[in-house]
């Protein structure tokens, strides 16, 4: 311990060492001490010198303290202590505090070269791995920060070695399950490292079950109320989602999108956000914005595009889009954000449309939108934010284009002026005298016309007032006068930006429009402008309206349908020639690709410009150029020969394409009718179906009246061999007497039921009284038992039943007396019928008579019959009733039985008892006598008893 006094700068007699002799010492004392203790303080010591002996400490001790690491993992306060200093060597964060000259550039050498060092065996980052996993504070902690300084300091190489370590990442996952927020907060830290630039271990980390865990920290952090935790779980899960299809594929089937709806909920107070809400709140709106970015595959836009209208997460961030009090970043990003959510989808950009914003009275949510835009007071990020929005409001869009473009035509333009529509708005920034509102309203306006060859037609009919007395010119003549003026207005702003934004809105709105075309051509001063512009060697900033001007004019030849006899393809070709240069023109249209803005517009939808000056070319103006150019530059040098080749093949695809859009609309057609007749012929087979039912029914029903039919007519042939005078007499009578000797059988059938029943009766009724007799019995037996009482009121209701069931049957016999008094009385007819069948046409009248008297009868003991049927199935229920009762009462008597058993098997036992007392006292009395005391017999103690209970009697007479 004097050795470290001395090293720790406590009083020595000698000089003081040096830092590095100590540090050497200090190695020394690890490597070769065999004290844990001594080994222990080394260390201790080490980690208090490595901080300002940082290069020392990492070149002497480094291989030390991994040996310390393998091998004295017993002890968790040197492993703690020997983590804390393998950090303070590689870690660059205390050189960045301390500020020195030249330490930032010196720590980041130092800490790269000592993590290589480490790195260089992979060993060591799965020993950290291990240790990771230890639950120890003391260990765990160090070794997540140490790990996190790796990732720091050469990311690549250590992702690789954890990706192929076994387990790697999944023991890296277990830091965010910690209690201990320090841990996993730094937990939170090290995976945001882990997981940079790596889609693999993106993809484990998400099906680890990350974002489940990330979630539900950012609710119980408060989700954007939260502190710096929340913001370090958004970056990591921008990490895990970005430019990741996997990941952001399995957020949305896994309905995460649902749960980031709660962290866009703002009250109507929305005064005093903290800086770390503001920086949450834009975190959280980039997230979204990552889910739905148009570089993403469009199907996976798409889904998360209508997954977050469905969840209401559209319909919050349009809340927010209008809510007052916003800061104004957080409204810049709400509405880039709400941008890409309706981009290109049909029914998020609906609602859009439908969202109005909290004035009065009640204005869309578009028209405050472009107030902003043009109004040249908002903060420039902000009109860049709404330009986009109604760019994407438009994309793909065909409905929104015509809703926006109709405000222009003179129909629907409200005379009144008491509101102010899109159109409106649009064309005051496209006249107005800042340059960057001309520069937006003229691209807002081409992107309403974009792709849409009919809106293009229509905006030809828009009439412009110029100034009072003056007639009303159209709005394509406007925007060429403001061109041709050029630097004569005093405009606010870049000189070329109001001349370029006119050419670009005039080069889409002319492209693939023939019309447009003719009515460009129709106004004399247009081309003598383009090819004077074309023609002049101007400056730097020039060079790019010239080469838009090329671009103008190279889609007024090749769009030219030759309807002007002094602006045909031929003759404007010449004109290029004579006047420019096919060579000048091709290299004055080849400005605009190679300009840098242009490359910068490119590279993606959003106007992303650092400075209104740069702000020149739109991302699908670039799209356009890059389709025009090459077909432009063939056009002008091609002969009259191929332009008429190329007209007659244009024609034939025209004529082609007028085909396909004929047969498409006939298909269309067709696919509506088959629609119809499809619900047509559904309906028809419910109706076939139970068409089929009726029929097979009937079918039945004819058949069966067949089947009468035929016997009928069996029977009337047999009564025809026999009394051929007579067929109808005897046709009836044969009916009749089926019928009789039907009846007949079913009486025979009655008597047998009945006499079966009588039977069945007997037998419950001897049945009943042998339970009587038991039940007498076994009262006699034991009174005081309750079931004997449930016996017989059982009994007395089977007694009852059965007398039910004996008047029941006297009225049947009754009625079987009835069925034979008519069946005789039937008998006698028929005897009196057949000798008169030989009789005259009178005779033959009666017998008619009597036949349908017969047949009256005859349904009436039918009806009869039936009756009698019924109150068979009745008493049959009630034999049921009365069989089931009579089997409950056999249950009870069994179970009296057994209880009599068991009373008489008590009995026995008592009396055994006391038959044994008895032999006792016997034997007790001869001994007392034996012994010569006096003894009383039992006779005389009973007669004694009996004395006493007399003279008790007596005094209670006499009281």
């Amino acid at each position: 311990m004097n050795f470290l006094r001395g090293v720790m700068g406590g009083p020595s007699a000698g000089p003081q060492p040096s830092g590095a002799d100590t540090i050497q010492k200090l190695c020394d004392r690890v490597a070769s001490s065999t004290l844990l203790d001594d080994r222990r303080d080394a260390v201790r010591a080490l980690k208090a010198l490595s901080k300002k002996y940082r290069l020392e400490v990492g070149i002497q001790a480094m291989e030390h303290l991994v040996h310390v690491l393998q091998t004295d993992r017993s002890d968790s306060e040197i492993i703690g202590y020997a983590l804390d200093t393998l950090y303070n060597v590689i870690s660059n964060d205390l050189e960045e505090e301390e500020q020195e000259e030249n330490s930032p550039k010196q720590g980041d050498d130092l800490g790269s070269q000592f993590t290589e060092i480490f790195i260089k065996q992979p060993e060591n980052v799965t020993l950290l791995l291990t240790l990771v996993e230890e639950f120890d504070f003391h260990v765990r902690w160090p070794g997540v920060k140490l790990l996190t300084s790796l990732l720091k300091q050469q990311g690549p190489q250590v992702q690789q070695i954890i990706l192929v370590s076994p387990m790697g990442v999944s023991r890296l996952m277990d830091l965010l399950a910690d209690s201990r927020e320090v841990i996993r907060n730094d937990g939170v830290l090290l995976l945001q490292q882990l997981t940079k630039s790596n889609a693999a271990i993106q993809k484990i980390v998400a099906f680890e079950n990350a974002f489940e865990r990330l979630l539900d920290i950012v609710t119980e952090e408060g989700n954007s109320d939260g502190g710096i935790v929340v913001e370090d779980c958004l970056l990591l899960l921008q990490n895990l989602l970005k430019n990741n299809n996997s990941n952001q594929n399995f957020f949305k089937e896994g309905s995460y999108i649902q749960r980031m709806k709660p962290w866009f909920e703002v009250g109507d107070d929305n005064c005093g956000w903290s800086a770390q809400k503001v920086t949450n709140l834009h975190l959280m709106l980039q997230l979204v914005r990552v889910l739905v970015s148009p570089t993403n595959p469009p199907g996976a836009t798409t889904s998360c595009q209508k997954a977050m209208f469905h969840c209401g997460l559209l319909q919050q961030l349009c809340t927010i889009l209008m809510a007052t009090g916003v800061p104004a970043d957080i409204l810049t990003e709400t509405i880039n954000t709400v941008s890409e959510v309706i981009r290109g989808c049909q029914m998020n950009q609906d609602y859009f449309a439908s969202v109005n914003a909290p004035s009065n009275p009640p204005r869309p949510a578009i028209v405050v939108l472009l107030m902003s835009m043009v109004n040249e007071r908002q903060p420039f990020v902000l009109r860049c934010a709404v330009l986009y929005c109604f760019q994407c409001f438009l994309y793909k869009n065909h409905k929104g284009q015509g809703e926006i473009v109709s405000t222009l035509l003179p129909s629907t333009i409200d005379a009144t002026g008491s509101s102010v529509s899109a159109g409106q708005l649009l064309c005051g920034g496209l006249f107005s005298t800042d340059s960057l509102s001309n520069w937006c309203a003229a691209v807002a306006l081409a992107h309403a016309l974009q792709e849409n060859a009919a809106l293009k037609e229509q905006l030809l009919r828009v009439q412009l007032a110029t100034s009072i007395g003056n007639p009303p010119v159209s709005l394509l003549q406007q925007c060429t006068n403001i061109l041709s003026q050029g630097d004569k207005i005093d405009r606010r702003g870049s000189k070329v930006q109001t001349r370029v934004g006119l050419l670009m809105l005039l080069c889409t709105w002319l492209s693939n429009c023939s019309i447009a075309v003719t009515h460009f051509l129709h106004n004399p001063a247009n081309v003598p402008f383009l090819t004077g512009q074309i023609a002049e060697n101007l400056g730097e900033e020039e060079q790019l309206v010239q080469g838009l001007c090329a671009l103008l004019l190279g889609i007024s030849i090749y769009y030219n349908d030759n309807s002007l006899e002094n602006y045909r393809k031929e003759k404007l070709k010449q004109l290029i020639e004579k006047r420019i240069g096919r060579e000048n023109f091709v290299e004055k249209l080849g400005f605009i690709s190679k300009h840098e803005l242009y490359s910068r517009a490119a590279q993606k939808p959003q106007p992303g410009f650092s400075s209104p000056e740069h702000m020149m070319f739109d991302h699908e103006f670039t799209k356009l150029v890059k389709e025009l150019e090459g077909v432009i530059s063939k056009a002008i040098y091609k002969s009259s020969e191929e332009d008429k080749k190329e007209e007659e093949v244009k024609k034939t695809l025209e004529q082609h394409d007028n085909i396909v859009t004929h047969y498409k609309k006939v298909i269309r057609e067709q696919d509506q009718e088959l629609e119809e007749l499809k619900q047509q012929v559904s309906t028809l087979k419910s109706q076939n179906e139970q068409l089929q039912v009726t029929v097979t029914q009937q079918v039945s029903q004819i058949q069966q009246h067949k089947d009468q039919y035929n016997l009928l007519k069996v029977q009337l042939g047999k009564d025809t061999q026999h009394h051929n005078s007579h067929g109808d007499t005897l046709q009836m009578n044969g009916i009749q007497l089926e019928e009789v000797s039907k009846l007949r059988e079913e009486l025979e059938d009655w008597r047998n039921r009945h006499e079966q029943l009588q039977g069945q009766l007997k037998e419950k009724d001897a049945v009943i009284e042998n339970l009587k007799s038991l039940q007498v019995e076994m009262g006699t037996e034991q009174s005081s038992q309750l079931s004997s009482s449930r016996g017989m009121e059982h009994s007395a209701e089977l007694q009852k039943e059965l007398e039910l069931l004996r008047t029941q049957i006297q009225l049947q016999a009754a009625e079987i007396s009835k069925l034979q008094t008519e069946n005789q009385k039937l008998q006698a007819t028929n005897t009196a019928i057949d000798p008169a069948l030989g009789a005259s046409g009178a005779v033959a009248s009666r017998s008619s008579e009597k036949e349908g008297r017969l047949l009256q009868e005859l349904g009436e003991l039918q009806s009869e019959v039936k009756a009698l049927s019924e109150e068979k199935a009745s008493l049959q229920q009630q034999l049921d009733s009365s069989s089931s009762t009579v089997a409950i009462l056999q249950d009870e008597k069994s179970k009296l039985q057994q209880e009599v058993a068991e009373a008489k098997k008590e009995q026995d036992d008592l009396l055994v008892l006391l038959a044994d007392q008895d032999q006792k006292l016997s034997a007790l009395r001869s001994k007392l006598k034996d012994l010569g005391m006096p003894v009383e017999d039992e006779d005389d103690i009973e007669s004694g008893d009996q004395a006493d209970e007399d003279e008790d009697g007596d005094e209670e007479e006499q009281d």
